[in-house]
């Protein structure tokens, strides 16, 4: 979830978002009451990544748990470990892999001056060849107060280095929506509530992407500061919480 200045390399305002979906072939509903299912979700723990705030806890209800037909992120104000933030991130990692179809969550965000929750994506391989060889697919980002949605590609290119494109789109993430990536062997299509907002082509491995032609892992997060969004001012409200109703994958027909 590193973050760059943007690339707006080879913006596709033809690719269509009308991909058939076809059955569900993995989710979560989070229509029961505890700790996300240990089948389907690992933890990140510690300090990551990005210069962010937040120690990630292992297994706290304080910072993740199910409950109400929601999975709640939950980033707090206390010390911990040396930290001033807890927080969560939860992924499939070692449990769950998806190459193509369509990736799908609905969310409910929290807004304000350093707070930066994420449904993305990283490559299978990133413990054997690191981060950007890997790849990583930002389905949806938010930062600070802006009502702004943002979803992004990252890849390292021929050269070894990093590469991104990104699109955003005004979004008012304080209600629920459907954050979505369809992928294809030929594109990736970022939409919201159905709508495409930006793709990018991946087809034949264009522009060095091959990285996106592998398995992948998901990623849910609330992150705390970092050099994006900056870090949390007099005006930032804690604890908060990030809402997902259910996360879905969906076969590419």
């Amino acid at each position: 979830m590193k973050k760059t200045v943007f690339l707006p390399i080879f913006f596709l305002a033809f690719i269509s978002c009308k991909q058939e979906k076809s059955d569900i072939i993995w989710s979560d509903e989070f229509n029961y009451t505890g700790l996300p299912d240990s089948s389907r979700w690992g933890y990140e723990v510690g300090y990551i990544r990005n210069r962010e705030l937040q120690y990630y806890t292992y297994r706290r209800q304080e910072n993740a748990v199910v409950k109400n037909g929601n999975l709640m992120l939950i980033g707090r104000k206390e010390p911990w470990e040396g930290f001033e933030y807890t927080s969560a991130s939860i992924n499939t990692e070692g449990k769950h892999y998806f190459q193509y179809g369509l990736i799908e969550a609905r969310m409910k965000l929290p807004v304000g001056q350093g707070k930066w929750p994420a449904f993305w994506m990283m490559g299978k391989n990133r413990p054997q060849v690191g981060w950007p060889e890997c790849g990583e697919i930002d389905i949806m980002e938010h930062i600070n107060s802006t009502l702004i949605l943002h979803g992004t590609a990252h890849w390292e290119d021929e050269n070894r280095n990093h590469k991104s494109s990104g699109g955003q789109i005004p979004c008012d993430v304080r209600e629920y929506h459907v954050y979505a990536v369809d992928w294809t062997p030929d594109s990736l299509v970022w939409l919201v509530d159905g709508r495409r907002y930006f793709g990018i082509s991946i087809k034949d491995s264009v522009n060095s992407t091959h990285e996106f032609h592998q398995p992948f892992y998901i990623l849910l997060n609330f992150a705390i500061g970092g050099s994006w969004p900056g870090n949390p001012d007099s005006t930032s409200v804690f604890p908060d919480t990030v809402f997902v109703d259910w996360v879905r994958v969906h076969k590419m027909k």
